[in-house]
């Protein structure tokens, strides 16, 4: 298993076959649109880094439940070919917490981005490199997305909307992990 330096994309060795996990692919077609993503999460994947079926993560829009209003849901993307029946997902404890860092970078990077006119310079996609596993779980505007200029906008309303809400739940896991000595 290794990086190959031209495609960014993690390389595993399975008998005498050479797979690539392929990056994350948009899809316009789900009720999930991408606007912060981890698309190189192959290779932070805990135990599974670099041989795993996760191409990536994000966070983005959700068609809500209240009259098609949408708010903000997270997304685990597999690579193609992996798919499940089961209508819930089994989540391992250290991608609920990658998940987690995700939440706490954009909302950081939101709290700034009105400074910028688009709210993210789409010269500089990259919001930070999360340093993990000797690796770093790239986060970034998911310029990828077609509509990306009105679905930030879109996702910086529903953050502000549900500020309250996610602030409350920050500052009781900040508390908690502090409690904890981290």
């Amino acid at each position: 298993m290794f990086i190959d330096p031209n495609y960014n994309q993690v390389i595993t060795k399975k008998s005498t076959d050479m797979e690539r996990v392929k990056p994350m692919n948009i899809s316009t077609s789900l009720h999930h649109t991408p606007v912060i993503a981890a698309e190189n999460y192959a290779q932070v994947d805990g135990r599974y880094a670099r041989n795993t079926d996760v191409s990536g993560i994000s966070l983005g829009l959700g068609q809500g439940k209240d009259q098609g209003k949408a708010g903000i849901s997270a997304k685990i993307w597999r690579t193609a070919g992996e798919s499940t029946s089961d209508p819930t997902e089994e989540l391992p404890i250290h991608r609920v917490l990658d998940l987690a860092l995700l939440i706490c970078r954009s909302s950081l990077h939101f709290q700034d981005a009105y400074r910028l006119p688009k709210l993210y310079d789409p010269d500089h996609p990259l919001i930070d490199r999360i340093g993990l596993q000797g690796a770093a779980m790239n986060v970034s505007v998911c310029t990828d997305n077609p509509a990306i200029d009105q679905d930030i906008k879109r996702f910086a309303h529903a953050l502000n909307e549900d500020g309250e809400m996610i602030g409350e739940r920050l500052r009781i896991l900040a508390r908690l992990l502090e409690e904890m000595g981290y």
